[in-house]
């Protein structure tokens, strides 16, 4: 198993917080959505990161590992130019499907947790392992619903396609938060299940309830039980990177610094501020 630097505290860069960001003294590491980037013209502030020592995490949104058609070549071979654009450490992407038969959910969707989504999983991360110079990280969605025909639970099943794989783990504790309070299960329990030496680096996220149903919204605070989780993840392993996910409705710039600095202490890392 390939090993992946660690990196204490990071955050996932938008240009509308790219000045905030910039200006974060103990920062070494940012994760950038992979479909934003031009390989052949990187923004000038991610540019600027890299020539002071910041890691830039190229992360996939629309591969559709998942699916069950082949991956896009063209899509692999953007997502690699990428990565190398930015000289990144590792890659990472998605435990999900975005398109079938043609049409386009714009939305990370959920896998049946079968043997044979492991399989189609397999044959188009395959692919893009191929064309990748760097470890690849899958990080498991949050999902609002079972599929009728699951035939593994939620550990069994990641863990059979990071074996089917060889790829490392993105753990989103946001996620596993997410999924198991709407389904009634035990976050603790999930955590436990999972492949600790497996974990690259680890989503941090907030998130709202509406009609009794938790929604990761990645745009409201990080919650205390999310929080939790992390410091239980962080005893059994200490996460080689926690990453805080911002996507809208950013807060001031104090409020930001203080949900980095209760990341930090929760995972026993340096505070970036």
């Amino acid at each position: 198993m390939t090993a992946v630097p660690g990196y204490g505290v990071g955050i996932g860069w938008r240009p509308e917080i790219a000045g905030f960001v910039a200006a974060l003294p103990g920062l070494r590491m940012v994760e950038v959505v992979a479909e934003s980037v031009d390989p052949g013209a990187v923004p000038d502030a991610l540019s600027a990161l890299r020539e002071r020592g910041v890691a830039v995490v190229p992360h996939g949104v629309a591969l559709s590992l998942g699916g069950a058609a082949p991956v896009d070549p063209r899509r692999v071979d953007r997502l690699a130019a990428v990565a190398a654009a930015l000289g990144a450490p590792y890659v990472s992407e998605h435990i999900a499907f975005v398109r079938a038969g043609g049409v386009e959910a714009g939305h990370l969707l959920p896998l049946p947790r079968t043997r044979e989504a492991v399989a189609a999983m397999a044959a188009n991360t395959a692919r893009l392992q191929a064309e990748l110079d760097v470890p690849l990280a899958l990080e498991p969605v949050a999902a609002f619903l079972d599929w009728p025909e699951d035939e593994l639970d939620e550990a069994a099943f990641l863990t059979e396609v990071l074996d089917a794989t060889g790829a490392l783990l993105l753990l989103d504790v946001a996620n596993v938060y997410a999924n198991c309070r709407n389904r009634g299960t035990d976050p603790l329990a999930l955590l436990a299940a999972l492949p600790p030496e497996r974990v690259a680096y680890v989503h941090v996220a907030g998130g709202s309830s509406h009609g009794g149903i938790y929604h990761d919204t990645h745009t409201d605070a990080v919650p205390a039980d999310v929080l939790d989780l992390l410091r239980a993840l962080t005893a059994r392993r200490q996460p080689p990177t926690v990453l805080l996910e911002r996507d809208g409705r950013y807060p001031p710039a104090a409020l930001l610094r203080a949900e980095l600095d209760a990341i930090a202490a929760a995972s026993g890392h340096p505070a970036v501020t």
